[in-house]
């Protein structure tokens, strides 16, 4: 079975609150909600996957030094195995806006179980949680 490695992160801003991006229509998990982040291309790492999808898909624009590693999810789907190293950012430069036709929502900590995610995401939101 294949690995993929994805990068995600939890954009915490000052109220304390996490973004969470829905999948668009036309897309795999099409309408569930996740963490920003993408794949990690051959020769990138995880921090560099992130820096680049956040400019890709949020218009906003973050540094390594800003991206601290909390926790990670290992799932198996049917077709491939993924793993996931989730990290927090409190800083970035831009507002996030939806570039590629997904949603957008600021969700409190408490609140991120009310959202329908995708499996691999799901044993994430408890660490991140307890964390804030």
């Amino acid at each position: 079975m294949k690995t993929v490695l994805v990068s995600a992160v939890a954009l915490i801003d000052a109220d304390g609150r996490v973004l969470l991006a829905r999948r668009p229509s036309g897309k795999p998990m099409a309408g569930l909600w996740e963490f920003p982040g993408g794949k990690v291309e051959p020769g990138e790492t995880p921090e560099a996957a992130l820096i680049r999808e956040l400019h890709e898909e949020l218009g906003i624009d973050t540094w390594k030094s800003c991206l601290a590693p909390l926790t990670f999810a290992s799932h198996g789907y049917e077709d491939f195995h993924l793993v996931m190293p989730l990290f927090a950012c409190r800083r970035w430069q831009g507002t996030p806006l939806a570039r590629e036709g997904q949603e957008l929502a600021w969700v409190r900590p408490r609140d991120l179980g009310n959202y329908p995610m995708p499996p691999a995401d799901l044993p994430l939101i408890p660490v991140l949680r307890d964390w804030l």
